[in-house]
Formats: structure tokens, C-alpha cells, sequence
């Protein structure tokens, strides 16, 4: 189950005289992940959102119980969501519909992801699909809440929870190792789901609440080492 060998980042070079595109690095600390987080699109793109909701929510005002509802609910709702998508979303398989194949950019990478999961671009979500989705979130917010500031409340607290989705997830795929109880669970479900069996372990940021709701979160000593675990709708 343990990985170890070298994480692809994007900005690996290979010496002269040397076949192996990947840069070794035996030891990680979060500062040195923190940097390499920072090098790519998405955390800034959704910090830019977040950023921008935090200020106009302050500069607006007008608190309100709801406030502190919206947050409560849709952190409740997280591994729910993040179960959702993983399976129904990133696992999709291609179907074809006529001459057409129905395939996002967001599986595709996805099974890309699954394949090496140790390149680190891969981890990110795909800029366009994220640009995609900002639009969609804010439109969302705009026509779904009855005052603005409810609807700013509603982004601030998506683009927190995704920010940290996306630095769980590229965290667990770094060569940093857990050092606390609660993140090596994390780090161990997930993995578990790249390197054990894909049809399990489908959420990032928690342990497994949604995953024993939904009974994907078996003994892995009783779940088989799946042969399509790299290679997403492969025949095993």
C-alpha cells in the first residue's frame, strides 16, 4: 500500500546523463508542500473567489441566524457531496450517444490521475472545469438566496471547503507524511482507493463518514487488490 517512490511536480528537471524525468525528494515538509500548492492554477483561482466573497461580505454586514445555518448545513452535507461526485462525476464512464461521446474534462483527467496518481498536476482540478464551476457556483448563489449577503455567505463557505479539498487531496499524493491521527486516516482511506481497490474510499477531506453510510468503507484485509485500480473501467 505504501508508495514511495518519487512525486512528479511540474517543475521536475532531469541532469545531464540521467534517463528519469522525476526529481527525488526524500523528505517533505508542509512549507516545502505549501510552495508547490502555490505553483499551480486552481488554489489561487478559488482563493480569488473566496477572497473577493470575504470582503464583500464583511463590507456588506446585515448578519443574520441564517449566517451560521448555511455554513452548519452544507459542512454536514460535505462528505455527502464529495462521495457524490467522486462516484458519479470522476468515475464516470465514456458513454457514446449516437456519434457523440459523453466524457468531461474532469473524468478524463480523473482516470489520467488514477493512473499516475503521484503527478502532481493531475491532482489539481482542471482549470477550464474550475472556471466552469466558479461560474456556475456563483450564478447559483445569485438566483437561490433571497439577499445578497446570505448568497455571499453561501460562496465564502464553498470556496473554504474547496480550498481545503484541494489541499487535502494534493497533500495526500506529496511525499509528507502524516503526523496526526486524524489526517492519517484520511491519507490512508485515500490511498487505499488509488492503490487498493477504486471501488471503494470515495471520500478526500474526511475520514469515511459518507463512505460507511453508502458501505464503501470495508475492511481493506477482506477487499481484494483491484487490477483496474490504475486503469479506471479497464477489464480486470
Amino acid at each position: 500500500m505504501n508508495d514511495d517512490r518519487p512525486t512528479t511536480t511540474s517543475h521536475d528537471h532531469t541532469p545531464a546523463g540521467t534517463s528519469s524525468p522525476r526529481a527525488i525528494r526524500r523528505s517533505l515538509t508542509l512549507g516545502d508542500a505549501a510552495r508547490e500548492f502555490f505553483r499551480h492554477p486552481s488554489p489561487w483561482m478559488i482563493a480569488a473567489v473566496l477572497a473577493i466573497a470575504l470582503i464583500a461580505r464583511i463590507t456588506l454586514g446585515d448578519w443574520q441566524l441564517t449566517d451560521a445555518v448555511i455554513p452548519l448545513v452544507i459542512l454536514a452535507a460535505f462528505p455527502l457531496i464529495e462521495w457524490i461526485i467522486h462516484v458519479t462525476v470522476l468515475h464516470w464512464r465514456p458513454r457514446r450517444l449516437g456519434p457523440v461521446t459523453i466524457d468531461s474534462e474532469l473524468a478524463r483527467k480523473h482516470r489520467e490521475h488514477h493512473v499516475d496518481p503521484r503527478d502532481i498536476p493531475l491532482i489539481f482540478i482542471p482549470t477550464k472545469s474550475l472556471l466552469l464551476t466558479i461560474i456556475a457556483l456563483v450564478t447559483l448563489a445569485a438566483l437561490a438566496f433571497p439577499r445578497p449577503t446570505l448568497a455571499l455567505t453561501f460562496l465564502l463557505t464553498i470556496t473554504t471547503l474547496g480550498l481545503l479539498y484541494e489541499w487535502t487531496h494534493y497533500l495526500i499524493h506529496t511525499d509528507y507524511k502524516p503526523k496526526h491521527a486524524p489526517y492519517r486516516a484520511i491519507w490512508r482511506n485515500h490511498r487505499h482507493h488509488h492503490y487498493k481497490n477504486e471501488h471503494y474510499w470515495f471520500t478526500v477531506t474526511t475520514t469515511n463518514t459518507a463512505d460507511r453510510l453508502l458501505r464503501t468503507a470495508p475492511d481493506p484485509a477482506a477487499v481484494p487488490t483491484s487490477p483496474t485500480a490504475r486503469n479506471l473501467h479497464a477489464s480486470g
